[in-house]
């Protein structure tokens, strides 16, 4: 049956087009692609997760943070997939709590992925500064940064439900999420502008601490060592902006367009689709780029093959060096990579790329 109030909001922002009940259509292209993509996403975070529950030597104050944010790119991916699966014809058919559980579970994940996002800049701008070794001791700064990060993203992605919509005021609704009330979609990208500018300032300081200390210790090679950070800090913040820079210009579009003056409003997938994307690229980036990190990830995958009958890979009991014969062209082209982008009074296994 259909809901009365969604197919008034829909129909009121102009969203209730291409949404009539056609039970039995099939799957279209667009929709398939991003499940896949999804998909995939899941997969590579979970990879990730399992190398670092696998390792001991993951078991630190950084990596603990790269656990956390793999977590929530894949419940990104999860809450993605479910919203992409009950939208289309279900959509009318949902209720208002319903409607409101299934884009608030997407919008928790991807705060908590930006959230995290934070949290490592700065737990890597305050180890900078203290220039101090691990000390395990200290690891409820970790959990204390991981909770604040799901509680204010849970806080945020609650509020509709809690009362903060358009239900009963049509005209403050927005266009892109019909339920949601403009003023609370301008709260939000305020607060996401204030986290980018943040992740972006603090990495700008990581790069300006490491060259300022590379000067005071050595010239030779220390000049490769702050191209490579800065090579590094120019990826993690380049995606990021990247990725969600446009979903934001299209939110603010929606928070000053007027109803259905805006055409591009209703392409908004696409836009949240990259975003989305952004917890495909962090495994990546805050991952894969570590050499040590590289060594567990082949350890892992090559493992899986061998259960399955491959022989390409040949795991070797000693820790200390690789445990298989992957191919390991990225390590073999720096082989100084792990000290490239800290000094060398910094700890290494406090850091998830170099």
């Amino acid at each position: 049956m259909i809901n009365q109030h969604i197919s008034l909001h829909y129909n009121y922002t102009g969203k209730l087009n291409n949404r009539i009940d056609t039970e039995g259509a099939p799957l279209d292209p667009r929709t398939a692609v991003f499940l896949v993509v999804c998909s995939l996403i899941v997969l590579e975070n979970l990879i990730v997760l399992v190398a670092i529950w696998q390792n001991h030597k993951f078991h630190n104050r950084m990596y603990f943070f790269i656990a956390n944010l793999a977590l929530c790119d894949l419940l990104a991916a999860v809450t993605y997939i479910v919203n992409l699966l009950m939208s289309g014809q279900w959509t009318l058919h949902l209720s208002p709590a319903e409607w409101f559980v299934r884009e608030g579970s997407v919008f928790v994940a991807l705060s908590a992925s930006i959230f995290s996002l934070l949290a490592i800049a700065i737990e890597r701008h305050l180890t900078m500064i203290k220039m101090r070794p691990y000390d395990a001791s200290k690891n409820y700064r970790v959990f204390l940064l991981i909770g604040t990060c799901w509680l204010i993203a849970i806080t945020l992605g609650a509020l509709p439900i809690l009362g903060w919509n358009c239900l009963e005021d049509l005209p403050q609704c927005s266009t892109i999420l019909p339920l949601y009330s403009k003023s609370y979609v301008a709260f939000c990208i305020t607060i996401f502008i204030l986290l980018l500018l943040a992740i972006s300032v603090l990495y700008a300081r990581i790069y300006a601490l490491v060259k300022s200390s590379s000067r005071k210790v050595t010239k030779h090679s220390n000049c490769e060592r702050s191209m490579a950070l800065l090579r590094t800090v120019s990826i993690v913040v380049g995606i990021f902006i990247a990725c969600w820079t446009p979903i934001f210009v299209l939110l603010l579009v929606d928070v000053a367009c007027g109803n259905k003056k805006c055409p591009v409003l209703l392409k908004a997938d696409w836009f949240v689709a990259l975003a989305v994307l952004n917890s495909a690229m962090n495994p990546v980036i805050y991952t894969l780029a570590s050499r040590e990190m590289r060594r567990a990830f082949y350890r892992l995958v090559c493992g899986c093959l061998l259960r399955d009958g491959a022989t390409g890979c040949k795991q070797n009991t000693d820790p200390s060096q690789s445990s298989s014969n992957c191919p390991r062209a990225a390590e073999q082209e720096n082989p100084d990579a792990n000290n490239s982008c800290f000094l060398k009074n910094v700890p290494k296994s406090n850091y998830a790329f170099g």
